[in-house]
């Protein structure tokens, strides 16, 4: 954005500083037009014949403009991947304990993933370990959507699962 004398053209579109219309001005009454009102004059739609400028604070713009970039980065931070690890052998108290730990996560917004891992001879009982996986699933309380299906990894099974959105 071009702002004050970096606006190199003799006449603009004028938009005040409480949105009213002045039509196409010189660029020398549009800038005496911000000095008098300690405001600056910027470049708004550079692309259009003649460029339309507005009178606004620049600084006030900018900083408002910043916090509202800073301000949609922290609730993608929110989105965090959470990452839950279950054994072939993980007993039955440590699943409950798990899968109550995930129900926290979804409440909170989390997407999770879940690995079931398999270790030396328990790769060749893969399938009984998808249906140990499935089995968990179903001891989520929590209402979640499978956001990606059972797949198979090196280390044995991944599902990845989200709060379901349409129930509350």
């Amino acid at each position: 954005m071009r702002v004050n004398n970096q606006i190199r053209v003799t006449e603009v579109q004028l938009i005040d500083e409480q949105g009213n219309q002045h039509g196409n001005v010189p660029i020398f009454e549009a800038l005496k037009l911000a000095k008098e009102k300690n405001l600056d004059l910027v470049e708004v739609g550079p692309q259009m014949k003649p460029p339309i400028a507005k009178i606004m604070d620049y600084g006030k713009y900018m900083y408002r403009k910043e916090k509202q970039e800073k301000g949609g980065a922290k609730k993608q931070k929110d989105q965090e991947m959470k990452t839950v690890r279950v054994g072939f052998k993980t007993g039955q108290h440590d699943l409950n304990f798990k899968s109550e730990q995930i129900n926290e996560f979804l409440q909170e917004g989390h997407p999770v993933k879940i690995e079931l891992t398999l270790r030396g001879r328990e790769k060749a009982l893969a399938h009984m370990g998808k249906e140990k996986l499935i089995n968990f699933l179903k001891s989520i309380s929590e209402s979640h959507v499978i956001q990606q299906e059972i797949k198979r990894s090196p280390y044995g099974w991944v599902v990845l699962i989200k709060k379901d959105s349409k129930k509350k």
